[in-house]
This record gives C-alpha cells, structure tokens and sequence, in this order.
C-alpha cells in the first residue's frame, strides 16, 4: 500500500471516515465531536460528510450515553464513543465493565457488544490528578474487554480501523501528546491486529518494553545508548490486551535483561504484570533483576514545581539501562535537546488544553 506522511490525529480522522464509508452502520458521538477543533482535530469534516444522525454531541450523561451505545450494538449498530479525557468516562463504568464487557460472555457466544471507546489521557500544563489520569491497568484487569494503545500514526489508523470492526468492546487509549507526531500511514484498509507488538529497535543487551508516549522517549535514547555500546531491543506493544508474550519472551530471552516503561501508576501497572510474568516465566535466562519504570503511587500535582519531579522520560531512562549493565553515560546531549518547559513535549505542541 502507498504510504504518505499523516499526523497521528489525521491518521485516527482517516480511519474513522474510511470506516464511515465502508459501513453506514458505524456512528461517532460524544462531547465536542462536533465542535469547530474536532477533539483534537480527531473529527473534523464527520459531521459535514455523514450527518447529524451518525455524527454527533451528547448530553454530559456518560453512563446513559454508553448504555444507548450498548443498545444501538445489539440491533446491528457500531458505535464510536468518544471522550476528551479519560477520566470523564470514569462515570460509565457500571456499563462498561457489568454490562459491555460480560454480554459475550452472559449469552453463550451467540451475542456480542462491537463497542470502540475513545479515550485520551495524559498530561501537561497542569492539568493534575482529575485530568491526566493513565488507567490501562483498570481496563485491562477485565475480562472481556480489548485495551489498546498505538504510539505511531499508522497503528493509530490500523489499531482503530480493528477496533471498529472488531465485534467485542474496545478501549482505545490515546496520549494526548501524540496528536501532532508525523509519520507514515499507509492508504486504504490498513488494519492493524491485535496482539502483535512491533519491534522499533534491535539489540542483545537489554529488552526494552513499552507503549504509547513512553515508547517516544524510548526512542530518543536509542543513538545515545548505541553511542556508549548499548544496542537495546525496543518493543512496542500497540495492545495491552491482548498483550504480545511471544514477543516479550523471545526478546527476554535473547537480552537477559528486562525495562518495562509505563504511563501508569507503579503498583497492580502493566509493567508490573510484565515483570511479574518475565520473572515466573523466564527467571533462569535473567542476568539482572527485572525493572518497570512507571508514575509514583500518587494522584499527579498540579504545580510544576512538583510534576517536573513526578514524571519520567529519556533521560531515567538512560540511567535505568545504565543500572542495569553497571556503565556510566552521560545524559547532557539528551538534557540539551529539551529546550521547552517539561510539562509541554515540544516546541511544536499548541494544545488544546
């Protein structure tokens, strides 16, 4: 397929529309999604080309509104809920979890729930502990549910064409500073599955496991590591649930060591159950002591002076691996290349709030 050079958000536009088009069954609601910035920019030109039927704003009624979504996917029906934070679906849960995610279950097989609900998290300018909460590790304790979280604009196009046509409820989890990230996305129905990670870096000295924005400041400390003679494996999971073991194993196996980043909370994160696996699983073929790298177990501040030491990036990074293989790098050049405030990712990041 021919690719071409899309924004993440442009990227999440085109799959909607192109799931629009390929089935009228497919409707998009929630808060904003009809509003002039689109939700990021993520539902521009819906409402204009499918109409007000199939594309439009709800009450600030979350639980009611994802029960009609439940409804409507019984009688033939795919929903796309969207919600412009995460934390604001909080208040749907008894639909999601009592109802969305056991109906498979409940009726033998013979009835399902193809239910997409987008969410996204994360942080900056302030936004504190009701607004940038990460809880993947919620979702992904229930049974019945798919948790999804790309990281690139291609697995966001891929990532939400499957979840759109998958036939059982998925959680689709965007970082809010991935939005405006540039990269290639392929034309057409370019579906991405479910369960495979993809393998962004190679190396036999530490396993490096990750998902959404903590695989970007991954990335940016791979030319750095290989500089100082570390070549590390950088495995991007793209879903939590299904979450890609073969991938996680093969790669622990060969490296005998183990890094698992995480958006999260440290206690009961996915880091945490990648630790916990590797550890059961694979402990003869460890060289050292597994490590997750994820938020301290508290709600996240407000204050800059505060966040500026609660969350994580390249540079701890750098310093975790170091640990691991008893070296000294320095983190200068990555210190230099961050030249914007720390709650903000760049230069080029305009918001929304």
């Amino acid at each position: 397929m021919t690719e071409r050079k899309l924004t993440f958000s442009g990227a999440v536009n085109e799959a909607l529309h192109q799931a629009m088009q390929q089935d009228r069954n497919v409707i998009c609601y929630g808060l904003g999604v009809d509003d002039p910035k689109g939700v990021f920019g993520t539902t521009l030109g819906l409402k204009e080309k499918f109409g007000p039927k199939r594309v439009f704003d709800m009450p600030t009624s979350e639980n009611a509104m994802t029960g009609i979504a439940i409804g409507a996917s019984l009688n033939g029906i795919r929903p796309v809920m969207t919600h412009q934070r995460l934390d604001f679906f909080l208040l749907a849960m008894d639909q999601l979890v009592n109802n969305a995610a056991k109906w498979r279950y409940m009726f033998g097989g013979k009835r399902s729930i193809p239910i997409t609900i987008r969410l996204i998290l994360g942080r900056g300018w302030g936004q504190g502990p009701t607004h940038s909460q990460n809880l993947q590790a919620w979702f992904a304790h229930i049974p019945g549910l798919k948790v999804v979280m790309p990281t690139t604009a291609a697995d966001a196009k891929g990532l939400l064409l499957s979840s759109i046509f998958d036939p059982d409820p998925v959680v689709f989890l965007e970082h809010r500073w991935l939005h405006n990230l540039i990269g290639d996305v392929p034309q057409g129905d370019a579906r991405v599955p479910f369960g495979k990670a993809q393998l962004l870096n190679k190396g036999n000295d530490v396993t490096i496991v990750s998902f959404s924005y903590m695989t970007i400041e991954a990335l940016h400390t791979m030319e750095l590591l290989k500089k100082n003679g570390v070549n590390c494996d950088l495995i991007d999971l793209r879903t939590i649930c299904p979450l890609d073991w073969e991938s996680v194993f093969t790669s622990v196996k060969k490296t005998g060591r183990l890094l698992v980043l995480d958006t999260s909370n440290e206690t009961c994160s996915v880091a945490g159950e990648i630790v916990a696996r590797v550890s059961m699983e694979l402990f003869g073929a460890l060289k050292s002591a597994p490590v997750r790298m994820a938020l301290p177990d508290f709600p996240s501040p407000t204050s800059p002076a505060l966040s500026k030491a609660f969350y994580q990036g390249a540079e701890d990074i750098v310093k975790a691996v170091a640990g691991m293989l008893g070296k000294k790098i320095s983190i200068d050049d990555l210190k230099k290349q961050h030249t914007s405030p720390h709650d903000v990712p760049g230069d080029w990041f305009k918001g929304p709030f």
